[in-house]
């Protein structure tokens, strides 16, 4: 076997066996499944709710952070704003019902908004809540908690132009407010003030908590993708995942296991789900108690922003702003916060190991479906500039390539004279390719550089809200999701549904996107001869329909770009070997690999 095809056997086996590999350890996630018959749950059955933190400083006394606490119904405010419906919850004050008006919950027209906050009562309550927790002095039931019965002082609907303020006496004479306002995108703004009338000293400190009874219903539970609490200390982002949460230590002082980080200035805590999340967000130059907490018991996941303990004198004020983000990961829009103070919020996207391509290539792939208006052809946009900056490698290798294949007559006649004289050989062609300066292994440093290039935009596809629903052309109504069609049913021909995602039939059920794959690969093995080792032969007539099963459960806005590669590379390396005096006889390839075929069925 000659050093050419050592080599292509090497950069074709690596690249295989990464993406095997890949495929085993992080398979596409399954569809997630919805029962519109599951019942609702009863307010009697309804999971426990969350209840006040600990304070961060100054001496508070430590309570019960996730005690019992049953919800009665309450009046509730409305919140209306260009891309949020819902209410407040009177009872605690809770955030706790929230739509987000954009998206829905399938590509139907007619399927739900998509649903991210829930009272208790719910099925899966998610919500969040401020207030004080006691300082030294006081009393549990003289600060606002869970279950406090607020009034309304100003307002009647949430809106971006009309603020509403919220208020409870507490039996000593202190007064509490809570004003609320929103943005018209995700932002919440909480000012909590106190006025201390008791005509003593009082001491307390201010909180926000977002809870949630158990894991998110259509969590992926996917390798690729983070879940769980993110949080920004002081320029230091952590991911801690749901999974890994009963894993935290046990802190008595909280009353179920919790990690608690000490924030100097900058910081922030929340949930990250695929799409969604919730942070809170102390302002900026704030020290707080970062909190990620989770009950075992009652399987009730937890974060805390506790600021330090506050002391008023009698007669004196105090208020306190934070913000709280609930909504959609739109890279766009969280960038703008970002630039607004929050500090480095766009890195609560999950752009994983990469980061340093996956940003890139996604602010790219933005761009271009801002000026194009379509993410499908704004991919095959993308595709054409990797290509485009990857070029004087390319050219490199198929001009190495085709000046290897001029060399083949004389590197037959090395190994007639060579006999089996293997040092003789190999000294025979390292002078050749000196002599004529070919660098045998130009050729796998495209596919090499093709790898880190093929995982970051996996990650981009998978992990970004901007693909989610995102339409290409006909059938393909959703590039995140794996081509809808399959040949089983003729793509839609014969009058019956191709197989669920979930069972055996699923893995052959191909789409019309992951057949044109293979095709594409295998007329870009037909630029060169098929090898005359036998094993390598077979190796190659069988990789682009092994890659073709493998890709086709995933994303169609991946199995596009691999597409649009193919294609344009199989141009390129068509017009650089003509240039060099070597001509590629594809359509002789492909016959002679369908009469070697003939030839072998009839013995």
């Amino acid at each position: 076997m000659d050093d050419q095809n050592k080599n292509l056997i090497l950069a074709t086996a690596l690249s295989f066996i990464v993406i095997l590999v890949w495929f085993v350890l992080f398979p596409p996630p399954e569809p997630d499944a919805v029962d519109p018959n599951v019942p609702t749950v009863s307010e009697s059955e309804a999971a426990p709710v969350a209840s006040r933190p600990a304070a961060a400083t100054g001496g508070a006394a430590p309570v019960d952070t996730m005690a019992t606490e049953s919800v009665p119904e309450a009046p509730r405010l409305a919140i209306s704003t260009p891309r949020l419906d819902g209410s407040i919850s009177l009872t605690g004050g809770r955030i706790d019902d929230l739509k987000l008006k954009d998206y829905r919950d399938s590509i139907d027209p007619g399927s739900d908004t998509v649903q991210l906050l829930e009272p208790a009562g719910r099925e899966h309550p998610y919500y969040a809540l401020y207030g004080w927790a006691p300082g030294t002095g006081m009393a549990i039931e003289d600060v606002p908690g869970a279950n406090t019965p607020w009034a309304i002082e100003v307002g009647d609907t949430l809106t971006p132009d009309t603020p509403v303020v919220l208020r409870w006496d507490n039996p000593t004479g202190i007064i509490f407010r809570r004003t609320l306002g929103v943005d018209n995108d995700f932002m919440f703004t909480v000012t909590q003030s106190v006025e201390n009338a008791s005509g003593g000293t009082a001491a307390m400190a201010p909180y926000g908590i977002i809870a949630r009874n158990g894991e998110p219903p259509n969590r992926k539970k996917f390798f690729i993708l983070h879940e769980g609490v993110v949080a920004m200390s002081d320029g230091e982002l952590t991911e801690t995942d749901y999974s890994d949460m009963p894993d935290l230590d046990v802190i008595p002082s909280e009353g179920a296991r919790a990690e608690v980080v000490q924030v100097a200035q900058n910081g922030w805590i929340g949930f990250t789900d695929h799409y969604w999340m919730t942070t809170l967000i102390p302002a900026p130059g704030t020290a707080f108690k970062a909190v990620a907490k989770y009950d075992e018991a009652r399987d009730i996941y937890q974060t805390e922003a506790v600021l330090p303990t506050l002391t008023l004198a009698p007669g004196e004020s105090q208020q306190v702003t934070t913000q709280f983000f609930a909504g959609a990961k739109e890279w766009e829009t969280i960038r703008e916060y970002q630039a607004a103070g929050v500090d480095r919020f766009v890195d609560s996207i999950d752009w994983g190991w990469f980061f340093f391509l996956t940003k890139p290539i996604f602010a790219v792939l933005h761009w271009l479906n801002g000026v194009i208006g379509n993410m499908g052809w704004a991919i095959i946009g993308l595709t054409l500039l990797i290509k485009a900056l990857l070029f004087p490698l390319a050219y490199k290798s198929y001009v190495s390539m085709a000046k290897m294949k001029e060399l083949q007559p004389e590197m037959e006649k090395l190994k007639e004279s060579a006999g089996d004289d293997r040092q003789k050989l190999q000294q025979g062609m390292m002078e050749l390719y000196k002599k004529n300066k070919v660098n045998p292994a130009a050729g796998c440093l495209p596919i090499l550089m093709q790898i880190p290039i093929f995982f970051s935009l996996y990650k981009v596809i998978f992990v970004t809200l901007e693909l989610r629903h995102a339409p290409w052309i006909g059938w393909i109504r959703d590039l995140s999701m794996p081509d809808p069609s399959s040949i089983l049913n003729l793509f839609g021909l014969l009058p019956f549904a191709p197989p669920d995602p979930t069972s055996f039939l699923a893995v052959i059920s191909l789409g019309v996107l992951p057949i044109i794959l293979g095709i594409s690969m295998w007329l870009q093995q037909k630029l060169n001869p098929a090898p005359t080792d036998a094993t390598q032969a077979m190796i190659f007539a069988w990789m682009p329909w092994v890659f073709m099963f493998m890709l086709g459960s995933f994303a169609s806005g991946l199995v596009l770009y691999w597409i649009a590669n193919n294609t344009i590379t199989f141009t390129q390396q068509y017009l650089i070997m003509r240039t060099q005096g070597y001509k590629p006889d594809v359509f002789g390839n492909i016959t002679r690999g369908f009469k070697r075929k003939s030839k072998t069925d009839s013995k």
